[in-house]
């Protein structure tokens, strides 16, 4: 039982669960400064003509009321509401608001000045301190990014001026750019927020940036690359809040589920998902592991780098540096008594051998590969070099993945296919299409959101027989559909079909396998 609902309780003080109803939550309209709401835990969000009603976490807060009285000239009637209700409902009210930040640009160039002030490390970005203008700029557009879902913000010196895309949905989208005297200043602050040498702009470098937003932690992971125009920037933004994790949650179809859960639920063997950077391997892999956490299991992973911090697993990073790469972490994770490995990639034939030999030694290892498709990763192993007799008897089965954008639910609008549209995905042309128009929602895109599509090849006898045989991925992949395999593709037509995505987005994530269909 929440203790601060007694006391309130026991005051005679209103309780609420859920304040997402009050006007000035809706309207997103915000009385006091952010500093002292998220300092005190309460939140104005509603008013008559005399009183304000302010939602608290802390009913005995009685100096929190006052000065807000004091600030707002006005009687407060405090009610009690849960702590993570009102953090919630802080960070929506001081969200940036639609075009804030492309405001400030146009600010600054029309010279507005603005009292410069030094901001510490792992700040807060709804933080509204006065600010000098780099900070400021530079504040906008990465909660401007956050807030639109964006996964990297890629900061690239032209001709011009600082050029400003996001990528959103997979896809790069292009932002006002900021004034270009102020282009030197906005990636040097970016490299002093990301502990890199300022001075050096002739090699990569790489970092990483921890700040705040509301109630949760981002972090950032920072790339400079040296180009004509100057140093390119990329920050990886590594948002907890918009990872799913867990295999009911990631968008497999039931049978795959049944079937993937069965294979990293084995003792020991190697299962791998294969994709393209950026179609969630990591997320899926995660999502594995966390079906099989638990006291009795030793989890033990090496990525490039480590993405998310998981409870309970050890986590490892490589650091070619000090020459600690995949194969060297992973003969040393061997002596760890692991049960289950994650390797973040098998990138050569010394990882690839280390993990077989784990997996033949009672350890369940699960790893990634770039491949377009399930059967082309046992074909991509045996071009390392690897024995076909080992792939067959350490391979438990393979994961493909994509991610297809989704149309945007409030521009979304039905269409009749052509003949030709039809043919491209080999259905009949029986129903409607559908298809986003674009609107302020996903910012005239069309997509909002991404769903997965995955193939899953599990390597059974006749899959193992015909890799004794011929490690051929065309070989294989016929083997594989004939015990049952569904595409990518296939899938993918079900989806359209659903009205979940368009032919289009299909056809674009799809391509590189359709020589092969």
């Amino acid at each position: 039982m929440d203790e601060n609902k007694i006391l309130a309780e026991k005051f005679g003080m209103k309780t609420v669960d859920d304040i997402g109803s009050f006007p000035f939550v809706q309207d997103r309209i915000s009385l006091a400064p952010y500093a002292f709401a998220k300092q005190r835990k309460l939140l104005p969000i509603d008013q008559d003509e005399h009183t304000i009603t302010v939602a608290v976490a802390d009913p005995l807060d009685v100096d929190g009321l006052e000065e807000l009285r004091l600030l707002l000239k006005k009687a407060v009637h405090p009610i009690y509401c849960p702590h993570p209700m009102i953090e919630w409902a802080i960070e929506r009210c001081y969200h940036q608001k639609e075009g804030e930040t492309e405001q400030l640009f146009s600010d600054l160039e029309t010279g507005k000045k603005t009292e410069e002030k030094e901001t510490a490390e792992g700040y807060d970005l709804l933080e509204k301190a006065d600010q000098n203008p780099v900070i400021r700029m530079l504040n906008a557009m990465i909660l401007e990014a956050i807030q639109q879902g964006a996964s990297d913000i890629h900061f690239e010196p032209t001709d011009e001026g600082l050029s400003i895309r996001y990528r959103i949905d997979g896809c790069l989208q292009k932002r006002p750019s900021p004034p270009k005297e102020y282009q030197i200043q906005i990636l040097t602050r970016i490299k002093v927020m990301a502990k890199m040498d300022i001075a050096e702009h002739r090699l990569p470098q790489d970092g990483r940036i921890k700040l705040r937003h509301g109630g949760r932690e981002i972090d950032f992971r920072v790339s400079t690359l040296p180009t004509v125009h100057g140093e390119r920037i990329v920050l990886r933004i590594l948002d907890k809040g918009n990872i799913l994790l867990g295999l009911d949650r990631i968008g497999m179809e039931s049978h795959i589920l049944k079937a993937f859960r069965k294979l990293v639920q084995m003792p020991e063997g190697i299962v791998l998902v294969t994709g393209p950077t950026g179609s969630g391997k990591t997320t899926t892999l995660y999502s594995a592991i966390g079906e099989i956490n638990d006291l009795g299991t030793n989890i033990i992973t090496i990525e490039d780098p480590v993405e998310y911090k998981l409870a309970g697993i050890s986590q490892m990073n490589v650091n070619p540096k000090i020459e600690l790469n995949f194969a060297r972490g992973l003969r040393h994770i061997l002596r760890q008594d692991p049960d289950v490995i994650m390797i973040g990639e098998i990138r050569d034939k010394e990882t690839a051998e280390i993990a077989i030999q784990a997996s033949l030694t009672g350890h369940l290892v699960l790893s990634t590969l770039h491949t377009n498709d399930a059967p082309a990763a046992l074909t991509r192993l045996a071009d390392m070099g690897i024995e076909p007799y080992l792939l067959a008897s350490s391979i438990l089965g393979v994961l493909a993945q994509r991610l297809v954008r989704q149309i945007c639910p409030l521009c979304k609008k039905a269409y009749t296919p052509s003949e030709k549209e039809c043919a491209e995905l080999g259905v009949e042309p029986k129903g409607p299409f559908y298809r986003g128009e674009g609107c302020a929602h996903c910012f005239q895109m069309g997509y909002k959101g991404r769903h997965a599509i995955y193939e899953l090849m599990p390597v059974g006898g006749k899959i193992k027989s015909q890799v004794l045989k011929s490690q051929d991925a065309g070989e294989l992949r016929k083997v594989a559909l004939a015990e049952g395999m569904r595409t990518l593709f296939e899938q993918g037509v079900e989806l359209v079909a659903l009205g979940i995505t368009t032919s289009a987005e299909l056809l674009r994530v799809t391509k590189m396998d359709q020589g092969e269909l």
